[in-house]
């Protein structure tokens, strides 16, 4: 289910996924097809962490990675999560072909 809540992000975020939604700066970004796709590699990975260990992790990997490139949006860029949805969200096929765990792959890249 995708919601609209336009004041809820920042600066250039414009989309998130918190199980089982997908939220949108507006509504605009609803047609905007690499986002949705993007968005739902990230309810694929929530699922496979079943939920709240996934944000666990998300937030840890994220606390770590910031404080090694000394900046939090590099280390959110850097994420494991974020580098495999940015890396196929151009593919709609994606989330049917991946492998579970696929983005324990992008850790050390």
């Amino acid at each position: 289910m995708i919601l609209v809540f336009k004041h809820f992000f920042r600066k250039n975020y414009v989309g998130l996924s918190l199980w089982p939604f997908i939220i949108l700066k507006n509504d605009a970004l609803k047609s905007d097809v690499s986002l949705i796709n993007h968005e739902k590699i990230h309810l694929k990975q929530q699922l496979e962490l079943l939920v709240i260990p996934f944000y666990i992790v998300y937030l840890t990997e994220w606390v770590i990675k910031s404080i090694y490139y000394l900046d939090g949006y590099k280390g959110y860029q850097n994420l494991s999560f974020e580098r495999e949805a940015y890396l196929h969200e151009d593919n709609l096929d994606y989330i049917n072909q991946r492998s579970p765990f696929s983005f324990i792959k992008y850790l050390w890249i």
